[in-house]
This record gives structure tokens, C-alpha cells and sequence, in this order.
């Protein structure tokens, strides 16, 4: 029988690491023995958005989970936020606090910075798993497109954005629960793990003092390297999981770049949206967990 998992279910305890003068939130269960994995949230969630998965793969492996500097419970500093300062973090977590070579699962922006720890740090990186993964590929040259109106309407959006005021306005309002709650309804393929649990663990975090000057700095961010940089540089192996179902990727388009970059992958595509960890919990973690121990088998 698969494990039905209860909308209520909680969190595991987790504890503080300092990194940098900065607490960072944490959490780990599993046996010290088995294979490690970290798991890395997206964009405004925390490790919170992980319990579905915490609580089967730890029969099977020790799994670590880590709030991103400026998200969940770690601080939220008045800085410049970037994929490769979220690299470092996840790097030093893993040298200093796992104390040996993980597999990263990362979805969206932490799937993103996850492929950056990989490719920078192949000695800190078994295997890396994207769920969704954030992260643009560089314009083929030569297949140049004329500047649509949608582009130049972002752009200018973005320019509008880069005006704190403007930041704190949008953060306001986004971060009420009803605008949760339809953000939610939007990526999510399956809406009954849209849950009121769900829309608390990302509402709680917007309250932290900081969170709105995150919120305003990740439109500063500096754009860091495009993935197909990323994937010259990778050596371990590499697991995609699409939600195809997902209306801010184009799963199949993008999983297509990867293959062409990266032709060795193994990938799935499941019907899902943004976030499949969280939407198909038993699926997600059946194919990680195979993929995992045969990866295992073969570097042993």
C-alpha cells in the first residue's frame, strides 16, 4: 500500500547552522550511514515544501534539507542575493556540516543553484536531481529574434521593479494568502496539494523582518551562468524529473537543451506542474530513490 500522506503532516525538527555570520536553517533525519541527499526548495518556499519526500527517503538514505539564505527560517540579511552566493552556502553545508560528497536535489531557483554547486564543486556533488529547474541557456548564435513586446514589456516591468517602492508594493500584495493560495492553483497540476498547510509554510516566512528587502533584492539579481555553461562544466550524473504539466517551463523544450548539452542524462516526465516533489510525492520519490542506488552501484 503507498503511503498516504496526511495534509497536516509535519515538519521535522530542524536546528541552526552559522554560516557566514547568518543562522541557517536546517533540518536531517535518516541514518548516518546511508547515502546522503540534499534537498533545495524554490523560489519563496522552505524546507517545509520537502516533508512528503523527508519522510520516505529517510528509510532509505539520510536527508539533509536547508532553507536558503533569505528564505524559510534562515536569516534575511539586506544584500545582494545571487546564484552564486547560494552556491557557496550549499557548498560550505556540505564540506563543513554533511562532511562528504551528496546527491543535490534541487527544485526550480534551488535547482539552480544546486547545477551551480555541481559544476563548480564536482567533489562535493555524487549525483545532482532537477525538478523543474530554473535558469536560462544561452541564444544560439545565429537564431536571433527580434525583441517581442512580451520581452519589452518585462523589461520594462523589471526596470519598474528595481524601484523599492514598487518592490514593497508587489511584495504586499503577493504575499497575502488568498494570492498564495492562486499562485498555487496557477503551477500546481494537482490542486489538492494546494493545501492550507502549504499556503501557511509560505506565507509564515513573508512575515521576517528582511523578507521584503529579499524580496526587492532578488529583482537586482545579477544574472549568473546560463545552464549550458553549467552542464560543460558537470562530470556527475544528472537525473531530470518535469512536471509537464508546469505553465512557466516549457518541460519538454527545456529538457530538450539539456539532452543537447548534457546527451548522458536520465530524464522522466510526469504529469505535474511547478513543483512534482510536492504535487506526486510517491512518484518523485520512487524514481529518486532507483536512480540513486544505481548511481550508487556504479561509483562504488
Amino acid at each position: 500500500m503507498p503511503t498516504i500522506f496526511s495534509p497536516t503532516m509535519q515538519s521535522i525538527p530542524g536546528t541552526y547552522w552559522q554560516w557566514r555570520g547568518n543562522s541557517i536553517y536546517y533540518v536531517c533525519a535518516g541514518e548516518s550511514s546511508k547515502l546522503p541527499l540534499l534537498l533545495v526548495h524554490g523560489f519563496g518556499a522552505s524546507t517545509d515544501h520537502w516533508r512528503k519526500n523527508i519522510s520516505q527517503l529517510q528509510q532509505q538514505f539520510q536527508v539533509w534539507a536547508i532553507d536558503l539564505l533569505g528564505f524559510g527560517r534562515s536569516a534575511k540579511p539586506k544584500q545582494e542575493y545571487s546564484g552564486e552566493l547560494w552556491r557557496e552556502q550549499l557548498h560550505d553545508f556540505i564540506t563543513e556540516v554533511i562532511a562528504q560528497p551528496a546527491v543535490l536535489v534541487g527544485n526550480s531557483l534551488g535547482g539552480y543553484a544546486c547545477a551551480c554547486v555541481a559544476a563548480e564543486y564536482p567533489q562535493s556533488t555524487m549525483g545532482l536531481i532537477l525538478l523543474n529547474s530554473a535558469g536560462p541557456f544561452s541564444t544560439t548564435e545565429g537564431n536571433l529574434e527580434p525583441q517581442s513586446t512580451s520581452n519589452a514589456m518585462g523589461k520594462l516591468l523589471r526596470s519598474l521593479l528595481l524601484q523599492p517602492w514598487a518592490s514593497f508594493l508587489l511584495f504586499q500584495y503577493a504575499r497575502r494568502r488568498s494570492i498564495i493560495r492562486r499562485t498555487l492553483n496557477n503551477v500546481y497540476f494537482n490542486k489538492s496539494a494546494v493545501t492550507e498547510q502549504l499556503v501557511e509554510d509560505i506565507y509564515r516566512p513573508s512575515c521576517d523582518q528582511g523578507a521584503a528587502d529579499v524580496f526587492n533584492a532578488v529583482f537586482k539579481t545579477p544574472q549568473g551562468e546560463k545552464v549550458d555553461m553549467l552542464l560543460n562544466k558537470l562530470e556527475c550524473p544528472l537525473l531530470l524529473l518535469w512536471g509537464e504539466k508546469d505553465p512557466w517551463i516549457n518541460a519538454r523544450e527545456k529538457g530538450a537543451k539539456f539532452r543537447q548539452y548534457y546527451p548522458q542524462l536520465t530524464e522522466y516526465y510526469l504529469e505535474a506542474g511547478h513543483c512534482p516533489h510536492d504535487e506526486s510525492p510517491e512518484e518523485v520519490n520512487t524514481l529518486i530513490a532507483e536512480w540513486v542506488l544505481a548511481i550508487s552501484e556504479l561509483q562504488s
